[in-house]
């Protein structure tokens, strides 16, 4: 259910109560087809869980060293997530940018790899790549972005 914005919390009601008016404001309420796919993913069958992290986790372990190896990106390996989270500030500097959203504009059209500035979680200097899809694509995408810095 990977971007379904589906989660649940346990607190005080004070706590909660807060939190209740934060959402109010930012997502308001979720669909009831997400609410329903939520329990049948809680409640279900949960055997399919441990054949997915097996395929996130092989292509973390085949994905890192390839993008660690793309010149200017500095990457850290992630514990527990499905994006890949590096730092471009060397990157940009080798290709004279200075602001990430241009750096990451001119990867998309030149060499056609969507990537999210870090600006939204705090990291301006990051990028996001995420994983969630199949290796082929994810060796393509490493070797897009090492064209890129090649050039």
């Amino acid at each position: 259910m990977t971007g379904w914005r589906v989660g649940f919390a346990v607190a005080e009601e004070e706590i909660i109560s807060g939190m209740a008016k934060v959402i109010s404001q930012t997502t308001s309420n979720l669909t009831a087809v997400s609410q329903y796919a939520a329990i049948e993913a809680l409640t279900g069958p949960q055997d399919s869980i441990e054949t997915m992290r097996q395929a996130f986790e092989e292509r973390l372990n085949t994905i890192y060293p390839l993008l660690n190896k793309v010149p200017g990106f500095e990457v850290i390996k992630p514990q527990g997530a499905f994006y890949l989270f590096p730092n471009v500030k060397k990157a940009m500097e080798m290709k004279g940018y200075t602001d990430v959203t241009a750096f990451t504009t001119a990867i998309l059209e030149e060499v056609g790899v969507a990537l999210v500035t870090g600006a939204g979680f705090g990291a301006p200097e990051n990028v996001r790549l995420s994983y969630a899809t199949d290796l082929d694509t994810l060796k393509d995408a490493v070797n897009r972005l090492k064209a890129f810095m090649e050039k």
